[in-house]
């Protein structure tokens, strides 16, 4: 599929051809779920914890005689039916991350990546440089494309000045090719990508 190429101000640049096999499938909404349910998995801190009953601050002592005293029978205040007891089976520090095939993973990054095309979210860079880190000249560029919520994917190595003027805007990211995942893509409104992203993409994907 072929695709217009602009520059950051908004000239044509020609145009390029897309891979139908990677910006050309059908988006299925199974598998993009499955792909952000596990880059979130992996990033979920895992911390959580509670006091089990060994752990609570309370001594080990019967609080009352086993009979005679009109109530439940109890043993130690530690226990999980009392007050700032101890928990029983309750949360402790562990990793959320699953496995999911390799195979499957680029899929669910060529989905994500067709997903963008067909909705026209999709726009082809010439190159993301900047000769100088200015914020404002890129927030005025940015503004003039009308983009608000964008994602800017550049080739193996992000561009120093362009990376630096866009760290102070809300709502623009900036990754290298190899830090395109499915989450990011999926949670901006437009996707940017430059020629030299394009060229590394469909050589990771091939």
């Amino acid at each position: 599929m072929k695709a217009d190429v602009i520059k950051l101000d908004a000239k044509k640049a020609g145009d390029i051809d897309l891979p139908d096999a990677i910006f050309g499938l059908e988006p299925r909404a199974d598998i993009l779920h499955r792909m952000v349910r596990w880059q979130r998995s992996r990033s979920q801190a895992g911390t959580h914890k509670v006091k089990g009953r060994s752990e609570v601050s309370y001594s080990t002592k019967k609080i009352y005689r086993q009979k005679g005293t009109g109530g439940a029978r109890h043993g130690d205040k530690g226990a999980p039916i009392f007050r700032h007891g101890g928990t029983y089976k309750g949360p402790t520090p562990r990793s959320h991350a699953h496995d999911l095939p390799k195979k499957f993973r680029a899929l669910g990054l060529k989905h994500a990546l067709s997903s963008k095309a067909a909705s026209g979210d999709l726009v082809i860079l010439e190159a993301a440089d900047m000769a100088e880190p200015k914020t404002g000249a890129l927030a005025k560029a940015i503004k003039a494309l009308g983009w608000k919520r964008v994602l800017v994917i550049d080739g193996a190595t992000v561009n120093e000045n362009f990376a630096r003027a866009a760290a102070n805007l809300d709502g623009v990211d900036v990754l290298p090719t190899m830090g395109a995942n499915v989450y990011d893509i999926l949670r901006r409104d437009t996707l940017v990508l430059t020629r030299a992203a394009v060229e590394a993409l469909e050589a990771r994907l091939k």
